[in-house]
C-alpha cells in the first residue's frame, strides 16, 4: 500500500511535521527525524544505507551502526503502525530494499507541492502571463512555514538538501517579484523587497528589483542609494564592482530613461532594451 492510500503527509519546509490520516506522529528523537526527513525528500526512491550512515554519523559511525540504523527504521515503522492500528500494511509504507530503504511513492510532501506550484508559475511567466505567474509563484512561497528542516539536525546530506531548497525558494521569490513588477505593483512590494535585499546584501537581482520598485514609486534618491550600498558591499566582501547590467540600470536612472517607467515589460525585456542603446 502506498503513502497516498495511507494519507501520509510530511512537511519539511519549516518545522518537521508528520501526519498519518490526521494523526500526529512526528518523531521526537533527533536521529529518527534525520532518517525520516532524508527518506521523505527522496520518496519513491531508494536511500542507500551508506547515504544514511553518512548523514547520521559522517566519517565516524559507531561500530554498531547497522543495528542502530535498523532500530531507527523499526521505530519509525512502529510509529506508523501505532497511528493506524489494525492496518498491518501501513508498516510497508517504509520498505527495505537491497541497498537501503524507501518511503513508498505517493507520500504527500510540501516540497512536492512547492515544486508543482513553482513549475506552474514559471511556465506562466515564460508564456508572458504575469498575473497567473504571480499567483502560482506566490502560492508556492506560502507553502513554506520557515527555513527548510529548521528543527532537524542536519548532517552532510541534509545540509546540502536544505541549502538547495533555500536557493530554489529565493529563485521563486525573484520570479514572483518580476511578475509583480510587470503588473505595476511596485508600491506594494517596497517593504518585502527592502527586507529581502537586506537579508541578501550581495544579491544583485534583488537590488535591481528594489531599485526599479523605488524608482517607479518616485524614490529616485533611495534607488540610487541601493546601488551605492550594493557596490560598497561587493567591494568590501569580494573586491568586485556591480555587474554590467546593474551599472546600466544605474546609468538609466541617472539619465531618467523612460524605459524604466514601463511596468508592462519584464525585467529581462527592460535589460535588453537598455543594453540595445549602448
Amino acid at each position: 500500500m502506498n503513502c497516498e492510500a495511507m494519507h501520509l503527509n510530511i512537511q519539511l519546509l519549516g518545522p518537521l511535521n508528520v501526519e498519518l490520516k490526521a494523526t500526529q506522529m512526528t518523531p521526537s528523537a533527533p536521529k529518527q527525524r534525520q532518517v525520516l526527513a532524508l527518506l521523505a525528500l527522496n520518496a519513491g526512491r531508494v536511500v542507500t544505507v551508506s547515504s544514511l550512515i553518512e548523514e547520521l554519523w559522517g566519517d565516524r559511525p559507531p561500530r554498531s551502526y547497522a543495528t542502530t540504523l535498523q532500530t531507527y527504521v523499526l521505530q519509525i515503522r512502529n510509529a506508523l503502525a501505532a497511528a493506524r492500528p489494525g492496518v498491518p500494511a501501513v508498516r510497508g509504507v517504509l520498505s527495505t530494499r537491497h541497498s537501503g530503504y524507501q518511503l513508498e511513492s505517493g507520500c504527500r510532501t510540501d516540497v512536492e507541492e512547492f515544486t508543482r506550484l513553482a513549475h506552474a508559475g514559471r511556465t506562466a511567466a515564460e508564456q508572458g502571463d504575469h498575473r497567473v505567474a504571480s499567483e502560482q509563484l506566490g502560492r508556492a512561497l506560502r507553502v513554506w512555514r520557515g527555513p527548510a528542516l529548521v528543527d532537524v539536525g542536519l548532517g552532510r546530506i541534509l545540509e546540502l538538501e536544505a541549502a538547495s531548497l533555500e536557493e530554489t525558494r529565493l529563485g521563486v521569490f525573484e520570479r514572483r517579484v518580476e511578475a509583480d513588477l510587470a503588473l505595476g505593483r511596485h508600491n506594494d512590494m517596497l517593504g518585502e523587497l527592502t527586507l529581502a535585499s537586506a537579508r541578501n546584501p550581495m544579491n544583485e537581482i534583488l537590488s535591481a528589483y528594489l531599485m526599479i520598485a523605488l524608482y517607479r514609486s518616485g524614490h529616485v534618491g533611495r534607488a540610487l542609494e541601493v546601488f551605492h550600498r550594493l557596490g560598497s558591499v561587493l567591494d568590501e566582501e569580494l573586491g568586485v564592482v556591480p555587474c554590467a547590467r546593474m551599472r546600466r540600470l544605474h546609468a538609466a536612472m541617472l539619465s531618467g530613461d523612460p524605459a524604466l517607467e514601463s511596468p508592462s515589460w519584464s525585467t529581462t525585456q527592460l535589460y535588453a532594451d537598455l543594453f540595445s542603446r549602448t
